[in-house]
């Protein structure tokens, strides 16, 4: 399965040719996870109440999960602290939640976000080419 960040969907929303935009729009709709941490930053960016339906409507036939648990709220403090000690410091709670599901749930990530590079390098966030 393959967790997509709101990075992604925003280039696809604004309809920029990237590699990632072509990975998500080439990709089995059914191996596609919207997490509701991703699914709140794009309906926090909605213009109105009538795009946050649209919004709402396309992203309903990914396969919706719930990012945020005990278990994830633990390791996500874990990871924090072992980039901290790197002397790295994490810019976004979402996206140390983000990473820390794909971890433990041995998602991969497709992202537009360099904040994700040391969650890679350091800690084996899995990401989707």
């Amino acid at each position: 399965m393959i967790v997509v960040d709101s990075s992604v969907w925003i280039a696809q929303i604004r309809r920029q040719r990237t590699a990632q935009v072509k990975r998500l729009t080439e990709a089995n709709p059914l191996e596609l996870i919207v997490g509701d941490v991703v699914l709140l930053e794009l309906l926090q960016g909605a213009r109105d109440e009538a795009h946050a339906s649209a919004l709402l409507r396309n992203l309903q036939r990914f396969h919706p999960v719930e990012m945020m648990s005990l278990e994830v709220a633990i390791e996500g403090g874990r990871n924090y602290r072992h980039l901290r000690r790197l002397g790295i410091t994490t810019r976004k709670t979402t996206d140390l939640i983000i990473a820390t599901y794909c971890i433990l749930n041995g998602h991969e990530l497709l992202h537009q976000d360099r904040d994700f590079s040391p969650y890679a390098r350091h800690l084996g966030l899995k990401l989707a080419s």
